[in-house]
């Protein structure tokens, strides 16, 4: 089911998310369908569950629509269209790498973001088995910048102040919901 992506300025975007618990490793069915519809929905390559108002460790991404850049290497990836449950990242190593990044809960916005070029996670897959995967540029910050919304940090948090502070304005119109946008949003209300 397509769902409303919550915006930014909602406080669950920056809470650390929960673990999924033994429990609720099971019944995440629904969930793992409601953030790929909602996520194509929107025509995003990756969300987390907190950008659909539930604060637990999962997220997915769409590798695919990388597949032509110079960075991308296919060989380190399980699937195209991968799950990530109750991830863990084990390293960032390498250069810094310098990318445009976008967010599905900040729209119509894009910075550059430093990242480091190398990432080791441990996750589980959706079939609940364990998976490690070592992988580097566009995959790595893709991975990355979800694993972020897990952390309750998003792409802007890691602008410079001056960025930050030239954003306000345009993340201010967001926060109360003064944006067109083709998907639905959920707008926090105080």
């Amino acid at each position: 089911m397509i769902v409303p992506i919550v915006a930014y300025g909602d406080p669950i975007l920056k809470l650390k998310a929960s673990e999924i618990s033994s429990n609720e490793l099971s019944n995440l069915g629904t969930l793992i369908n409601d953030l790929w519809e909602t996520m194509y929905n929107a025509k995003g390559v990756g969300i987390a569950a907190p950008q659909i108002g539930i604060s637990k460790k999962i997220f997915i991404a769409d590798f695919s629509y990388f597949k032509d850049e110079e960075s991308f290497n296919e060989n380190e990836l399980l699937k195209m269209q991968q799950v990530f449950i109750n991830p863990e990242i084990i390293s960032e190593t390498g250069d810094d790498f310098v990318y445009p990044e976008g967010c599905l809960s900040i729209p119509n916005i894009s910075e550059n973001v430093v990242r480091k070029e190398n990432l080791k996670i441990k996750f589980l897959d959706e079939n609940i088995e364990s998976q490690i995967i070592n992988c580097s540029g566009i995959i790595a910050r893709v991975i990355q910048h979800e694993y972020d919304h897990l952390q309750g940090t998003l792409f802007t948090d890691k602008l410079s102040y001056k960025k930050r502070k030239s954003l306000k304005h345009e993340l201010n119109l967001i926060s109360v919901g003064d944006i067109e946008v083709k998907y639905k949003m959920r707008f926090y209300k105080k």
